[in-house]
């Protein structure tokens, strides 16, 4: 069974849901995001999101951006993230890569899919690779038991939704705010509107990301949603690397997390 499947099954049987939180790969080095993994699973997440840099990303707001052009600048290449993941083996957490459809192409679908498995990603999310065109990486995804996870917006038309939640495997990463990512001072309300709506379409867990940022956040969506992403939250205090020393920082972010998987 692909580890997506079986951490939300435990989840549902427990009642409980899922703390999901986003890092960079290699900013500001592997060795940190190595740390960092392990501090989140430490505290508490049950599935670790893994950015791979890219120059042009599609959807991330300044925080990921810079941090993708940070880890860009000093040579880091898909090889290197594959290297690192293959030492989480011992991981109690699922890993699963936001990657631009640009690697996969450059690399070759059934190449990356391989080496993606090889290393211990049990899924991706590709966020620039429409549910009209991902047939075919779906169709590979699926050879492989890799779960190819799609997007819902606010602004997605509810037939088009429809579509994308029934092709999505893993879960359904359902975007909270109109725009690109980042921190929030509050959600929109008519997001809890938007997920009761989608579990009338599908029976995958929904996991919400974009904006989620604090504690109140969370607790707001735990009603209609299985799990809470987190990113730029923490992003943003990786931006001190190189000021302060790295473990201090590390255990500092793991604190913040700590809160946020506690509000679940």
């Amino acid at each position: 069974m692909n580890a997506i499947d079986g951490l939300f099954q435990r989840l549902r049987r427990d009642h409980a849901k899922a703390f999901m939180p986003f890092v960079t790969a290699g900013d500001p080095d592997m060795a940190t995001t190595d740390m960092l993994v392990r501090e989140l699973v430490g505290r508490g997440a049950h599935l670790i999101e893994i950015g791979f840099p890219y120059s042009d990303p599609i959807a991330d707001g300044s925080v990921i951006q810079a941090s993708y052009t940070r880890a860009l600048d000093k040579g880091l290449h898909v090889d290197d993230i594959f290297t690192m993941i293959r030492g989480f083996k011992d991981l109690a957490a699922p890993l699963v890569g936001m990657v631009s459809y640009s690697l996969v192409y450059h690399r070759g679908p059934e190449r990356f899919l391989n080496d993606a498995a090889a290393a211990g990603l049990a899924g991706a999310i590709v966020p620039d690779l429409p549910v009209e065109e991902a047939g075919d990486l779906a169709r590979l995804a699926a050879q492989r038991d890799f779960k190819l996870i799609q997007l819902v917006t606010p602004t997605t038309p509810h037939e088009r939704a429809a579509a994308i939640v029934q092709k999505s495997t893993g879960f359904v990463y359902c975007v909270s705010v109109a725009g690109i990512t980042g921190e929030r001072d509050r959600l929109p309300p008519e997001l809890l509107e938007q997920l009761r709506w989608l579990r009338t379409q599908t029976n995958l867990p929904l996991c919400v990301g974009f904006g989620v940022s604090k504690p109140e956040h969370v607790r707001m969506l735990t009603e209609a949603a299985d799990g809470v992403i987190v990113g730029s939250a923490l992003v943003r205090r990786m931006e001190e690397a190189g000021k302060r020393p790295v473990a201090e920082l590390v255990r500092e972010v793991g604190e913040f997390a700590q809160t946020l998987a506690a509000a679940l």
